[in-house]
């Protein structure tokens, strides 16, 4: 990263701008976004065509499922509900039901939240495949460039003296209280950002991409063995849901990150690729 000189600084010199994203970062980062929002919206329609997961390699009828989001209309009114390894938690108007032409239908996930917003499994299996592969070729060309510029042990790899135990929790305390980096600190990512993206590159996205290819009888035929790593298709299944949902939850705290720590200031550094810091200087 290097400072790069603005006339902001000359009116304040307590600020200073700086490059922090390269231009292939900013690139694959917002195609990640544009993919993994429609990767989301088609598996929630696939989803829905058969909404219960399961554990093995068979997901017939007679086998118990895992997880079921789905409705009963006991009493005269469908009632949704999502069903964990038995337990049964009440979900009607947000799960399990929804309003199609005035009336409610059994439906796991509504239809604004899928693509196709109607049912239709080919259609939300075409947007999902084309994504998928577009997914899977910007993950490439984004790990290759982190690899070969340095990026990815300069800026992801933590530093040893990052992951002591005490180091960790003052950043995890800071955060608890909404102190965010200032100054020098915040030209580049802490320990727990390193931590929480290397997570996600090297674990979550290599896992929601091997489950999915897995579960497709082509690559099954041409690699046996990958269907057996994750102890059958159904398992597959299971585990592609459970990391889309972690990823979910990650965006959310991501995004819940950027507005608390300055909202502009952050999206403006993935678009113009410049971040402002504020220097702990002596004020003029």
């Amino acid at each position: 990263m290097s400072v790069d000189p603005s006339n902001d600084n000359v009116r304040n010199p307590r600020k200073i701008s700086i490059r922090r994203h390269s231009v292939v970062t900013r690139l694959t980062h917002w195609l990640n976004v544009l993919c993994l929002s429609f990767l989301l919206l088609s598996g929630l329609q696939i989803f829905n065509a058969h909404p219960e997961l399961y554990w093995g390699h068979y997901g017939a009828d007679g086998d118990p499922a895992v997880l079921t989001i789905g409705a009963d209309d006991k009493g005269g009114e469908p009632r949704g509900f999502v069903r964990i390894a038995g337990l049964e938690l009440p979900t009607t108007g947000v799960l399990g039901v929804s309003n199609v032409d005035g009336g409610q239908v059994s439906r796991a996930f509504p239809s604004w939240a899928t693509i196709p917003s109607f049912q239709d499994l080919a259609a939300g299996r075409r947007w999902h495949f084309f994504f998928a592969w577009l997914f899977a070729i910007n993950g490439i060309v984004y790990l290759g460039f982190s690899v070969l510029s340095g990026h990815f042990r300069k800026d992801l790899a933590p530093k040893p003296h990052e992951l002591s135990p005490s180091h960790l929790g003052r950043e995890v305390l800071d955060h608890a209280r909404l102190r965010f980096p200032k100054g020098e600190e915040a030209k580049h990512y802490n320990s727990l950002q390193k931590l929480t993206y290397l997570a996600v590159i090297v674990v979550l996205l290599p896992l929601m991409v091997a489950t999915g290819l897995a579960m497709s009888p082509g690559i099954d035929a041409a690699f046996p063995v990958l269907i057996e790593i994750f102890g059958g298709r159904q398992s597959a299944r299971t585990v592609h849901f459970i990391t889309a949902s972690a990823l979910v939850i990650f965006v959310v705290v991501h995004v819940a990150m950027v507005v608390l720590s300055g909202t502009w200031n952050n999206i403006r550094s993935m678009i113009t690729g410049r971040y402002v810091i504020h220097h702990k200087g002596p004020q003029s």
